[in-house]
């Protein structure tokens, strides 16, 4: 192989790296460094370069698998339907998006389902945060079955004890916890295309953590989406939090009651 043929695939590989999976980009991005270091240095690097462009093509033809199999999106008649695309714009215009919402907006369930339209989870996952196991396992449950999916394939969660994520999940429900707990062995996150941080004017201590470590890695990993959505109590300050961040409001949905007195 003579040397143009080398700064040839180098050059291609750099190109390549964006299209593969996320959680691989940072492994990848190593490995290259590795390569022009030891060309530098006029030592022998075709072995690590094949092996690098073999693992660049598998990673990049799962991307191409998970394009192909993304699940039909079909949004039920919620008020945050009406603003779809709206919100999906200002995903794809924005590294981080506060969306304000009364209950019953349908915010929680309607929102993972557009960032798949906005083209995200297909490199890395959909992640979305709930204060609470129960409302993590339910909210997926209650995904899956808009998607016309079985629990734990396209649509999966974890909680403590309890992982039903696959590698064809696109999103994932998870706990706050959960989250904060897998920092601690990828502190760039680098399995997510996006972070939803849903019920975040909840303001708990895990809320606040997350908050304030994402808008630091924000800096660092500039493909990452950062999606905050709360009630529309002091949703300015969120905004504020990071950078000004655009907010969208919308509507909620109001259910009659009926008072019988005994």
């Amino acid at each position: 192989m003579t040397q143009p043929d080398h700064h040839s695939i180098i050059q291609t590989l750099n190109r390549s790296l964006p299209g593969c999976l996320s959680k691989d980009r940072f492994a990848f991005q190593r490995a290259l460094q590795k390569i022009k270091s030891r060309q530098k240095q006029g030592k022998p690097f075709d072995r690590d370069l094949a092996r690098l462009v073999e693992s660049v093509a598998t990673s990049t033809e799962a991307v191409a698998t998970r394009k192909r199999n993304k699940p039909k999106i079909e949004y039920p008649a919620l008020p945050v339907s009406d603003r779809r695309d709206e919100i999906i714009e200002a995903i794809k215009q924005n590294q981080v998006v506060i969306i304000a919402g009364e209950t019953g907006s349908g915010k929680t369930t309607q929102i993972p389902k557009m960032c798949i339209e906005a083209g995200l989870g297909c490199t890395g996952l959909i992640g979305h945060t709930q204060p609470r196991r129960l409302a993590a396992r339910s909210v997926s449950q209650r995904i899956a079955d808009e998607l016309k999916t079985p629990l734990g394939e396209q649509v999966g969660f974890k909680i403590r004890f309890q992982d039903k994520v696959s590698e064809n999940s696109y999103i994932k429900l998870m706990t706050d916890g959960i989250l904060l707990a897998e920092i601690a062995h990828d502190r760039f996150l680098n399995q997510y295309d996006v972070i939803i941080i849903d019920e975040a004017h909840e303001r708990s201590l895990n809320i606040d953590f997350l908050l304030g470590y994402l808008k630091q890695l924000l800096a660092k990993r500039k493909d990452l989406k950062v999606i905050i959505t709360s009630a529309t109590i002091d949703h300015w300050r969120f905004s504020a939090f990071f950078d000004d961040a655009p907010v969208l409001e919308v509507s909620g949905r109001t259910y009659p009651v009926e008072l019988v007195y005994q």
